[in-house]
């Protein structure tokens, strides 16, 4: 099952930070699918177009993994150096 972790929140990172990073990145290497960082965000609604900062409510991340199932996704997730939160969402298939 494919899960997307969408990582939240944003701090001046230390190298002690980058490590901890660093290190779950590896520790997800045997799951992990695609990830990626966010940047130049843009939130679009009725109201308009609002360009979007870095804070602790920013979206900063992804990681797309494959694993048996939500359980697993979770027990990766809580191992995460999180700022603000991580999300857990599983992955719907189209079709």
């Amino acid at each position: 099952m494919k899960f997307m972790l969408l990582h939240v929140g944003f701090e001046k990172p230390t190298p002690e930070v980058m490590a901890a990073w660093k290190n779950w990145f590896e520790s997800a290497a045997g799951v992990t699918v695609e990830q990626g960082g966010l940047m130049n965000g843009v939130e679009i609604s009725a109201d308009g177009n609002t360009e979007l900062g870095w804070d602790a409510n920013t979206l900063t991340g992804f990681s797309i993994i494959d694993v048996d199932d939500r359980a697993a996704a979770e027990k990766l997730a809580n191992d995460n150096p999180y700022i603000t939160a991580i999300r857990v969402y599983e992955i719907r298939a189209h079709g």
